[in-house]
């Protein structure tokens, strides 16, 4: 009963579209509706600009973390891990969002930082020096769950290195259209960087 309970909030956690509030509030723009139509910050960054991509990044982030801090801060004997899982699901397909929203990676690191700060800001500086070397947020992002995944395995977390990899696997499946469009070539690149 206790999984459940704190999956549900967890999930209801990751549905609140930060972009969509974001773009409403600040901009009066429905982001769904500009740029790639995604509820993440990429397309934020695209869209809104520098401002609105880092709060919807921040926000985005501590979705995951709060939902992974929630069970620990009242002593659930639940796997906080698993339950972060249920934000990062809530934040792709958001119940006050159409079920359409981002694709999991802003989320995902905010589990990880729940539980492991260290590894989290492995992860931040992987996405950053992937992003200055390829110039492509969607190859930086799947990068850094490759790198994720084999941190885990150097710390020897077994609880941690199924997470991530289900994350990995996870983000990769929302970027099969960025995959083919690397593929292609016609993926965008990043300009600012």
């Amino acid at each position: 009963m206790e999984y459940l309970l704190y999956a549900v909030i967890a999930y209801i956690l990751g549905s609140i579209p930060s972009a969509l509030i974001v773009g409403k509030v600040g901009y009066n723009i429905d982001i769904r509706e500009h740029g790639s139509g995604n509820l993440g910050a990429t397309n934020t960054f695209r869209t809104l600009g520098v401002k609105a991509g880092i709060i919807v990044t921040l926000a985005d982030i501590l979705k995951g973390t709060t939902a992974t801090l929630i069970p620990i801060l009242f002593g659930a004997e639940v796997y906080p891990l698993i339950i972060g899982l249920f934000a990062v699901l809530g934040h792709t397909y958001p119940l006050f969002a159409k079920f359409k929203g981002g694709k999991a990676v802003a989320t995902s690191g905010g589990i990880i930082l729940g539980v492991n700060p260290i590894l989290f800001f492995v992860m931040i500086a992987t996405f950053l020096l992937s992003l200055y070397l390829t110039k492509y947020v969607s190859l930086s992002s799947m990068i850094t769950g490759v790198i994720t995944v084999i941190a885990s395995i150097i710390i020897k977390d077994t609880g941690l290195i199924i997470v991530s990899i289900a994350l990995a696997l996870f983000v990769f499946y929302r970027h099969t259209e960025n995959i083919k469009r690397i593929i292609n070539k016609t993926e965008p690149k990043i300009k600012w960087m």
